[in-house]
């Protein structure tokens, strides 16, 4: 099955089909297992580390998913004094460990799935370490 997704932020990396600079919000297809903005332009693989430039929009609720990423991912890295708490929230999750990378045990890398959650789960996640989108 072919899937939907958006750039949930500007996306500057040499693809597969060469440079690309795409837009936030630009709407790319999964074709032949590659992200792609058309049949001749393929981009990369959803799961690979520039897959990580698109969130899923399948539901047609891409943008919010987008704006729910960004705002975690950025409130994670906010190296304030409550930076280690917020990350042992999500060590202790087991909402967070089920988008979490298995393959690596000694730090959390956010795993493709994470970028294809229901936007409910990242909702619940934002919550969790007080993240807010547009508040970062």
């Amino acid at each position: 099955m072919e899937h939907r997704y958006i750039a949930r932020k500007r996306a500057r990396f040499n693809a597969i089909c060469g440079p690309v600079n795409i837009p936030f919000g630009t709407a790319v297809e999964e074709l032949a297992g590659f992200l792609s903005l058309g049949p001749d332009r393929p981009l990369c693989d959803p799961a690979s580390q520039n897959g990580e430039y698109f969130c899923a929009d399948d539901d047609g609720r891409g943008r919010e998913r987008a704006s729910l990423i960004n705002a975690i991912l950025a409130r994670l890295q906010k190296r304030d004094k409550q930076y280690q708490a917020r990350w042992d929230k999500i060590w202790r999750s087991a909402l967070c460990a089920r988008y979490r990378r298995p393959d690596i045990d000694d730090r959390w890398l956010w795993g493709h799935a994470f970028f294809c959650a229901p936007v409910e789960d990242l909702a619940q996640i934002a919550g969790l370490i007080g993240a807010a989108p547009g508040r970062g």
